[in-house]
């Protein structure tokens, strides 16, 4: 199936993609204050700075680094699948567990930070199950389907055919307000309980909503055929490829963000909420194989290894990372403990977010150094393979 079969060998660039991933999230959270979106003046009057900050970020990172760890999902499963299959043990129970303990951590984490997208991960994360099997053009097929944004087509076409067609409500408005109100409640009790029953079901809904929960299982599977097809191991075998994803990824990208423009922000709420939608989700899609496409190239250059050298115990540590930054955003933005939100603006934020991840970056490193796994990665494989004898 893959050279990988019994390769134990960890494939730097898919840490350090990780490690890259994980950094944009830590600094797009900090702006966002981690989804309170509250500021010293209102969304509307930021200053200039402030402003191109929060376009940049946006524009470079939202809707893309999330992608990028879907992918790395799928490239993940296929890596532990075939693994075990090689010792001779069965994954596809483990495989199950192992999500169901995701979801654990997902509410862990859901208690610090609204719209968390790890229980969005253990959900999906079925479909990998369901097709571990399956040989590569069927994966494939599916992938497309769930890449091509099916409801939000139906519901355009729907459109056309019949004027009298209205859209579903989305049911994610009708909790953001409790969201906000918890939020604004200012004690750590009403954040916990919120975020763990409200929260989580408004970021779940807000997810299949708008194009996020297909996009997602579909990039599980592209993640696992690259797995399949050695994408990432062989990098310099595979530079053609990549050369021509980069060439088609940019230029779906620059198509789609200019159709963006006209059916996803100038329309009216028919198209924004459906092939607006969809164009929207295909943009970042786009972009999302650029940066990774990127990476993939750069990384065969020593200069660029030596750069990214210290990502890959950052990416090492994801789990950790992303729960730890949840913890911390919270306790520096919210009501309940410093209350930032209000009396810094965006890119003073953005500072706060590079020095945390400094930070952070600085102790994985350190970690790496005496321990083979973060914490919670730790845990998280010690259970997944609790009364085995492997």
């Amino acid at each position: 199936m893959s050279s990988l079969s019994v390769n134990t060998k960890r494939i730097e660039v898919v840490d350090v993609l990780r490690g890259f991933a994980i950094m944009a999230i830590m600094l797009l959270h900090n702006i966002e204050r981690f989804n309170l979106y509250v500021f010293p003046t209102a969304f509307e009057a930021m200053g200039t700075a402030d402003r191109a900050a929060w376009d940049t970020l946006f524009f470079l990172f939202a809707g893309k680094t999330y992608s990028i760890f879907a992918l790395l999902f799928g490239f993940t499963f296929y890596i532990q699948y075939t693994r075990a299959q090689a010792r001779g043990l069965g994954f596809g129970g483990r495989y199950l567990w192992r999500l169901l303990l995701l979801a654990g951590f997902a509410c862990v984490n859901a208690a610090f930070f609204p719209g968390e997208v790890l229980m969005l991960y253990a959900v999906v994360g079925l479909v990998l199950f369901v097709v571990r099997k399956w040989g590569d053009r069927a994966v494939l097929l599916l992938a497309i389907f769930f890449l091509l944004q099916p409801v939000e087509l139906f519901y355009f076409f729907r459109q056309l055919a019949d004027n009298a067609f209205e859209l579903p409500k989305q049911l994610n408005r009708l909790f953001h307000g409790d969201v906000r109100s918890y939020l604004s409640e200012g004690t750590f009790w009403a954040l916990i309980k919120g975020n763990t029953t409200i929260g989580q079901l408004w970021s779940m809904l807000w997810a299949i909503e708008n194009g996020r929960f297909l996009q997602t299982a579909g990039l599980f599977l592209v993640g696992l055929l690259l797995g399949r097809r050695g994408w990432f191991a062989h990098l310099a075998e595979n530079k053609k490829t990549w050369l021509r994803v980069l060439a088609i990824a940019t230029v779906a990208a620059a198509c789609f963000y200019l159709l963006r423009q006209n059916y996803y922000i100038d329309r009216e709420f028919m198209y924004r909420r459906s092939l607006g939608v969809a164009i929207d989700m295909w943009w970042k899609l786009s972009f999302t194989f650029i940066w990774v496409s990127l990476f993939a190239l750069l990384y065969r250059s020593s200069l660029f290894k030596k750069l990214m050298k210290p990502f890959i115990a950052y990416g090492r540590m994801s789990l950790t990372n992303y729960i730890t930054q949840s913890i911390i955003g919270s306790l520096i933005y919210f009501p309940f403990a410093l209350n930032m939100a209000p009396k810094i603006g965006v890119l003073s934020s953005l500072y706060l977010g590079v020095v945390l991840f400094i930070l952070q970056i600085a102790f994985c490193n350190w970690w790496m150094k005496k321990y083979r796994q973060g914490p919670l990665e730790k845990l998280w494989h010690r259970l997944t393979w609790i009364r085995s004898a492997r």
